[in-house]
């Protein structure tokens, strides 16, 4: 069995101040294959003070400081592409043919050093000067099911902007961030820019979001954990990011094609064994359309393959923990008891498999909006099918949610189908299927988070703005010589 036994802080591998353990379990056996260290307060109090004297050099350094150390650190990641693909398929399950969820930081990474090149940190307000400044000493907190995409997006903005890091990963996906402490080590991050600490979010996460020498907070997770960070760095009144649950709606307007809203909806719902924040749980189809949605449904889950997450072909691994297990179970059973229309899956592990936290894909129809499947974010391979009887009222049912993290629009003509996406209340909305990108920003309406990540607006998350007042005679001086 192996055992991490260190942090990663001021540049070097450092013992627990008070070591405890905790045992991670293999989804996929249900076996325990590590056991990793678990911090407590002081080590966050060790983490922070050195990132608050890194913070003092660090934010002085040059674009193109930084822009070379991202060079290094992209040049780093790559050397160790497999080893974080076999990482979380050992912690989390996400097979090693999901090649976005280690190939996708590379780009995150690009896209932040690029911006270097661009971005404008100081400009003109008539005759005062604006300046954008790295705000300090930052709190990174990372979920596990994107366990290296995540983290990497909050480190590199972070780094980029001028700023120092602790960092928490969830107890569930550890290892994979130690491996990207590896990476910044060897690509030369100064002593102290970068601090990892391993522990649970009601220890370490509460005394990071609470630490009076910490100036952000950025939290990837659920709501409550959200509203708990939240409260928690309202204390020392720091800025916080909060990226946090979902229920995604997908309206497929009568014009629509409707196989390819119906297979690119269960395609991208069940990505990642259906545990992302911006799935697209909901699927909202015209009452007179849906028997005829239901056939494209069912074929595009019979071509799932679920199995060890080690194997190439395997296509849905096991769910996280089986305390997310039997929260999925128990709301599929909730959609068989409140009358929803099973159609795909169902209850248990899928036919020949014995062990592991295996769930089956399922699809319910005739979802009504007050059903628990059809409100609550279930984070699992659950797809609920409801049907409207006009296209106001798929509108409303939409943006009947507390969340907003993402929506979907499926039409045949532009025109409306942008109509619609404007009026839907969700911070990422997409078109026909339209593909993300690195570049633009990503983040929620209502209690789906605070802030963007990603592009220029996740930069200037870890920015501060600065008026100067006065040098408007020293600046034409400057440039009249």
């Amino acid at each position: 069995m192996q055992r991490y036994e260190k942090f990663y802080i001021d540049g070097e591998w450092v013992e627990p101040l008070t070591p405890s353990y905790s045992e991670l379990i293999n989804p996929t056996t249900e076996a325990v294959f590590a056991s990793v260290a678990m911090g407590g307060v002081e080590d966050v109090n060790r983490a922070v003070a050195a990132a608050r004297r890194a913070f003092e050099t660090y934010s002085n350094t040059t674009l193109d400081e930084r822009i070379a150390l991202i060079d290094r650190i992209i040049g780093a990641y790559e050397e160790r592409l497999e080893d974080f693909a076999v990482a979380i398929a050992q912690e989390v399950g996400i097979p090693v043919s999901a090649r976005a969820q280690v190939m996708g930081p590379i780009s995150h990474m690009k896209v932040a050093r690029d911006l270097l090149k661009t971005y404008p940190f100081e400009s003109r307000i008539g005759d005062t000067i604006v300046r954008r400044e790295p705000i300090g000493v930052c709190a990174l907190i990372s979920p596990w099911n994107w366990p290296i995409q995540t983290k990497v997006i909050k480190v590199i903005y972070a780094l980029a902007a001028g700023c120092t890091v602790v960092s928490k990963p969830s107890v569930n996906s550890p290892i994979s961030a130690i491996l990207l402490a590896e990476v910044l080590h060897k690509a030369g991050v100064p002593k102290g820019v970068f601090n990892l600490v391993n522990g649970s979010g009601r220890v370490i996460g509460e005394a990071m979001s609470s630490h009076p020498d910490v100036d952000m907070v950025s939290f990837t997770g659920s709501t409550g954990a959200g509203s708990q960070v939240g409260q928690a760095a309202a204390r020392t009144i720091k800025r916080v990011c909060l990226e946090l649950g979902g229920k995604s709606a997908n309206l497929v307007l009568r014009d629509a094609d409707l196989e390819k809203a119906a297979r690119w909806n269960i395609q991208r719902c069940f990505f990642n064994a259906g545990q992302s924040c911006h799935a697209p749980s909901r699927m909202l189809v015209h009452e007179s359309q849906i028997e005829q949605v239901i056939p494209y449904l069912i074929d595009e889950v019979s071509k799932y393959r679920l199995g060890d997450p080690h194997d190439p072909q395997t296509t849905m691994g096991p769910i996280v923990s089986k305390a997310q297990f039997d929260s999925i179970q128990r709301h599929i059973q909730s959609g068989i008891d409140e009358g929803a229309r099973l159609i795909a899956g169902g209850l248990g592990r899928p036919k020949g498999i014995q062990r592991g936290f295996f769930t089956q894909p399922s699809v319910f129809v005739g979802v009504t909006p007050e059903m628990t499947i059809g409100r609550e974010e279930i984070f699992g391979p659950v797809l609920a099918v409801l049907p409207y009887t006009c296209e106001e009222q798929a509108l409303e049912i939409a943006n009947d949610s507390p969340y907003g993290l993402g929506g979907y629009v499926f039409s045949g003509d532009p025109e409306r189908g942008y109509k619609f996406a404007s009026g839907l209340r969700a911070g990422r909305i997409s078109f026909n299927g339209a593909e993300t990108n690195s570049l633009t920003p990503m983040g929620g309406y209502k209690q789906s988070g605070i802030g963007r990540s990603m592009g220029v607006f996740g930069l200037e998350e870890y920015l501060e703005i600065k008026s100067v007042y006065g040098f408007a005679e020293r600046e034409r001086q400057i440039a009249g010589q």
